[in-house]
């Protein structure tokens, strides 16, 4: 490659990245919690090194941007496979994504399938599907992506994704070992300070934060980095393969730059047929509650698969300080 040609493709790149991302340095946390979800256990130690962080979730405006340059087509857009889903009924083999139906009452809280809906037709440009759209909501996190256009995007503006350990030490706003990224009271002084849902789950939703749905980014105030966003609205992607608990990261030596288990260690063991690997994701969305899913906390996490897309569910992305020192252990 000519050097006049590095010079315009970098200058492309620097183009694209956007102007306020935040400066995380590194140091030392407590990952994780034993107060909580059995995933989460146990609190452990790690390092990671200093990186660059979104200030806040990709827009609607930001990734209308990237499909408009490239092309891109999510997942949510592209019909299934057959071959990946042995069993599945032909006429559900149709472009579509997963969009929350709030219940007219309660309903038992152990089946999804109660407020979750595979509707054809939704995607990041059509949110509640067919009729719907983001028209207005430019601001708004996008949603209705799959990791790998997570993944695309973030090539393409010359970043990457974020690692578990660095989301959850950027969320922590340098408060170690606190409940929440702003302290431990989920609403200090009575004020809601994230989009997360307030009432009886999945029916009442008293909207005291002014949210049904997505809310604008950046109008909560930021954590201790000036990030917004972190706790609620989506969640979020990272590249770590899922395992049910932190115990693979224990070891005599404190994890630097931590990495999760192999792909192959992430499949759900509910689906034994079905061999998609899972990603941890985190930071809770408007739909976690306290009556249900009191995951909009750092150390909270959850599986996705990498099929996977919803209507609550986005990214952001980092620049590391010092690439290829991902997964070292210090001694």
């Amino acid at each position: 490659m000519s050097i006049a040609r590095k010079a315009r493709r970098s200058g492309a790149i620097k183009a694209r990245l956007k102007p306020e991302m935040i400066y995380v340095p590194g140091g030392e946390f407590t990952m994780g919690s034993d107060h909580h979800y059995v995933e989460e256990k146990p609190a452990h130690r790690v390092k990671v090194n200093g990186f660059w962080i979104d200030k806040t979730p990709v827009t609607n405006a930001e990734f209308k941007r990237f499909v408009k340059e490239t092309g891109h087509v999510t997942f949510a857009e592209i019909a299934p496979d057959p071959k990946d889903y042995p069993g599945a009924l032909p006429h559900m083999l149709r472009a579509g994504s997963l969009v929350f139906k709030k219940t007219q009452g309660p309903v038992d809280l152990t089946n999804w399938s109660n407020w979750w809906s595979f509707t054809f037709g939704a995607d990041w440009r059509h949110p509640y599907g067919p009729g719907s759209s983001i028209k207005g909501l430019d601001d708004h996190p996008v949603v209705h992506i799959a990791y790998r256009d997570a993944e695309a995007y973030a090539k393409w503006a010359g970043k990457e994704l974020p690692t578990e350990a660095e989301w959850e030490y950027a969320a922590r706003g340098g408060l170690d070992g606190r409940e929440f990224a702003w302290g431990d009271e989920l609403e200090p002084g009575g004020k809601c300070v994230a989009n997360t849902w307030q009432g009886e789950f999945p029916w009442q939703n008293l909207m005291k934060d002014g949210f049904e749905g997505t809310s604008p980014v950046g109008i909560y105030p930021p954590n201790g980095y000036g990030l917004y966003d972190m706790i609620g609205n989506v969640w979020e992607w990272t590249t770590d393969w899922y395992a049910s608990s932190h115990k693979q990261q224990q070891s005599c030596c404190m994890p630097v730059n931590p990495r999760g288990p192999r792909a192959e260690d992430s499949y759900d063991p509910c689906q034994p047929n079905i061999k998609i690997p899972r990603k941890v994701i985190k930071g809770g969305s408007h739909l976690c509650a306290p009556n249900y899913c009191r995951r909009y906390r750092p150390a909270a996490r959850h599986a996705e698969p990498i099929d996977t897309s919803t209507c609550h569910l986005g990214f952001r992305c980092i620049k590391r300080e010092r690439s290829g020192e991902i997964g070292k252990v210090s001694g």
